[in-house]
């Protein structure tokens, strides 16, 4: 997502004073906020940096040296030797037939030093051919020592709104009517299958968002340019109102598979649009319940119990729900001003909720899966909003 637009902020107390002309004329992938992800930067410490002295053989440089004990803190020293290293190289070797790794041979170095090691030579292994890998434990639960594993995928602050105004006129486009209806095939299975929340229902986040910002408008001093606001607030809700009645029917799914062996590419655009629906319709079939939201769990946040996750620290999360969603039109000053507000709010939150499998390798059966279906999602909506914006 390397087009993806970046957005300085800030606190503004009169955002809408902004003027139309101020939108950037390219058209983005997916909108980039200026909120990092708090709780899981990496750390800026480094090891005091030294120089070999002159004589120094250069194969010293290239040597690969070994953890130190002190590092690994994860290891326990109050429990006896044997039981640990007998629990420890069990839930080790149930992690790397998963994974299908080969660690390193570490029993011969001795308690504790042998468990550093292979606690080193595991993560590292992992991060190498694991692609959603996040970071691993040792862990002790009912008197054993086990390993888990954290799979996570990182949206890295990326707003996932999907215009349906461009929609609209695609499909009001006769030469591009066909392709629109694919893209049209496209919402429905994001709606209805992946769960993509509609701003126009009023549960959904962005409704509030934009019941704000027209709130906004109507108390606000009258401007040269408040017609023109208003103007845009109103072709939102007059066009998603119609534009969620094609979207939330289910014909969309039963032709989805006709429409794709029918349609016929003319330009690089249908090329794309047709591209973009195969893709929508492999994940339809192989995951035909999945919905975007199924591994977005509170325990997935916190790494612990949902029970012990207060509400204190719940409001300190943005949900998926809240930077996933179909949105308005993905240009003008109605939209420039949402990923402002949005960002705005964006900047007062800890961390962000996102896509998190842990596994227990304890002995049981594993079970979560994997992030295969995400990743998947995650692009498909990030190429939908590019080719809906670049219309």
């Amino acid at each position: 997502m390397t087009n993806a637009g970046t957005y300085h902020i800030g606190y503004h107390t009169h955002a809408l004073k902004a003027e139309a002309e101020a939108v950037a004329a390219t058209a983005k992938r997916v909108y980039q906020l200026d909120a990092a992800d708090k709780g899981r930067s990496r750390s800026a410490k480094r090891q005091t940096a030294v120089c070999a002295d002159s004589d120094a053989a250069n194969g010293f440089l290239k040597t690969t040296f070994l953890p130190k004990l002190e590092e690994t803190k994860t290891v326990q020293t109050g429990r006896a030797s044997a039981r640990m290293e007998r629990d420890f190289y069990q839930s080790l070797s149930q992690l790397a037939g998963h994974y299908h790794i080969q660690p390193m041979q570490t029993q011969s170095y001795g308690y504790p030093y042998n468990i550093a090691l292979a606690l080193w030579d595991m993560e590292k292994l992992l991060k190498e051919n694991v692609r959603d890998w996040q970071e691993s434990k040792l862990l002790e639960g009912g008197r054993k020592i086990f390993l888990t594993s954290e799979e996570r995928y990182s949206t890295g602050s990326m707003l996932y709104y999907i215009p349906v105004v461009s929609l609209y006129r695609m499909l009001k486009n006769p030469k591009r009517k066909h392709a629109a209806q694919l893209l049209l095939s496209v919402c429905s299975y994001l709606y209805f299958i992946a769960g993509v929340p509609y701003y126009r229902r009023e549960d959904s986040f962005l409704y509030g968002e934009y019941e704000m910002l027209k709130e906004w408008v109507l108390t606000d001093d009258d401007t040269d340019e408040t017609g023109t606001y208003l103007g845009e607030i109103e072709q939102a809700e007059w066009i998603g109102d119609r534009m969620e009645q094609k979207i939330c029917n289910r014909a969309n799914l039963t032709v989805f598979k006709k429409r794709l062996m029918q349609f016929e590419s003319r330009n690089t655009l249908d090329h794309d649009c047709w591209q973009l629906a195969c893709e929508a319709f492999d994940l339809y079939e192989q995951y035909p319940n999945d919905n975007i939201f199924r591994n977005a769990h509170v325990d997935a946040m916190t790494g612990g119990d949902e029970e012990d996750c207060d509400e204190d620290e719940m409001e300190n999360v943005i949900t998926m729900d809240r930077y996933i969603s179909f949105c308005a039109d993905g240009r003008g000053w109605l939209h420039e001003n949402l990923v402002q507000c949005v960002n705005t709010e964006w900047q007062e939150y800890g961390q962000a909720q996102e896509p998190v499998i842990i596994k227990r390798f304890d002995g049981n059966d594993i079970t979560g899966g994997n992030l295969d279906f995400e990743n998947r999602l995650f692009a498909l909506m990030d190429e939908l909003v590019y080719t809906l914006n670049h219309l």
